[in-house]
């Protein structure tokens, strides 16, 4: 066990650096922590992975809320449905085989992908525009979309996210990447409503890895503050390649 964590707790310090600029550090750690423990089962080491994810989610969310204004109304709203959405969505896998998902999602990744690259202003500036009704019904479904996805099946939902922030709400990439992470935050503790009691999580593994999500996650955050709209978009779209290449692969030899 002592190995294992020379190679696992790097590995989600490294992950929660990725989470706190776009997303998708669970590209990064879950396989690995899969690799590293390959007899426990699979449920556990995602619902052990969230358990560390949601801390550094809360990390990277303080660093951003306090120096960036954020909608606090929009985001609590999206986030009660992302709860719900990822509770349900968690329970859903138990019955639903998750590889149903994986065509549409790669549709849906080529789309996101295409729209951003081909649109070298996309997210550049912040519109600051007032937050409306309808915005807010658009932040429910968001929420409880992205939030039922998240516990289902899981990798590029913080992309998604940032994607939708940006096309539906008109911020910038460090705005939605900051209001991405509470959201997230919420998907995983709606997750984790269905996985504790459950007794998934590997409390062994998991407060370990909370400690250097932290560090990770503080780092990466004060990183992608530092670098601004341009190295987030950038890191963005080399992070939707790489999940879009994961997928492809796995279809083509599942």
């Amino acid at each position: 066990m002592i190995t294992e964590f020379y190679v696992l707790l790097p590995l989600t310090f490294v992950a929660a650096m990725l989470n706190a600029a776009v997303g998708g550090g669970g590209l990064v750690l879950i396989p690995g922590m899969f690799a590293l423990f390959p007899s426990a089962l699979p449920a556990v080491l995602i619902a052990t992975e969230k358990c560390a994810s949601v801390t550094g989610m809360a990390t990277a969310a303080v660093q951003y809320a306090r120096r960036i204004k954020l909608p606090w109304k929009l985001l609590a709203m999206a986030s009660a449905t992302a709860f719900v959405g990822a509770h349900m969505g968690a329970r859903a896998i138990a019955v639903l085989p998750a590889t149903l998902v994986k065509p549409f999602i790669v549709v849906l990744l080529i789309v996101m992908l295409i729209y951003t690259w081909f649109r070298p202003e996309f997210g550049t500036h912040d519109t600051e525009q007032p937050i409306s009704r309808k915005d807010l019904v658009r932040g429910l479904a968001i929420g409880g979309g992205i939030g039922f996805y998240e516990g289902f099946f899981g990798p590029g939902a913080g992309s998604f996210l940032i994607f939708l922030f940006i096309r539906v709400f008109h911020f910038d990439f460090m705005r939605a990447s900051a209001c991405a992470k509470l959201v997230n935050m919420s998907t995983n503790l709606g997750a984790l409503a269905y996985f504790i009691p459950a007794g998934m999580v590997r409390y062994s593994l998991a407060l370990p890895m909370i400690v250097a999500m932290i560090a990770g996650s503080y780092a990466g955050s004060h990183l992608a503050m530092k670098g601004g709209n341009t190295w987030i978009r950038r890191l963005f779209l080399v992070l939707v390649i790489i999940l879009l290449s994961k997928l492809v692969f796995d279809l083509v030899r599942g």
